[in-house]
């Protein structure tokens, strides 16, 4: 195992070429006013796989590729299952 970064988030957009939008959300507790705070970052990574919006991917840290682009996808670690009824008004 080498020494970069891994983290865990969701696809949020993958609407780029062999780019996805990963959303990574963090839940702690304030230090001073012990209130939970929750926070998220959105990070641009490369897609060889063909992430779906939705899926929980892990995602590791690479050489810039990009501007934007410093990571990468190395797992779906869940589908996102759609029905084909979502987005239907009754």
């Amino acid at each position: 195992m080498n020494n970069r970064r891994r983290i865990i988030g969701v696809v949020t957009s993958n609407k780029m070429t062999k780019t996805v939008v990963v959303e990574i959300t963090r839940k702690y507790r304030h230090p001073l006013y012990k209130k939970v705070v929750y926070s998220s970052m959105r990070l641009k990574a490369h897609d060889e796989i063909g992430c779906q919006i939705g899926d929980e991917v892990r995602i590791v840290e690479t050489q810039p590729m990009s501007r934007d682009k410093r990571w990468a996808v190395e797992t779906v670690i869940k589908r996102e299952t759609r029905t084909s009824d979502q987005g239907v008004g009754e």
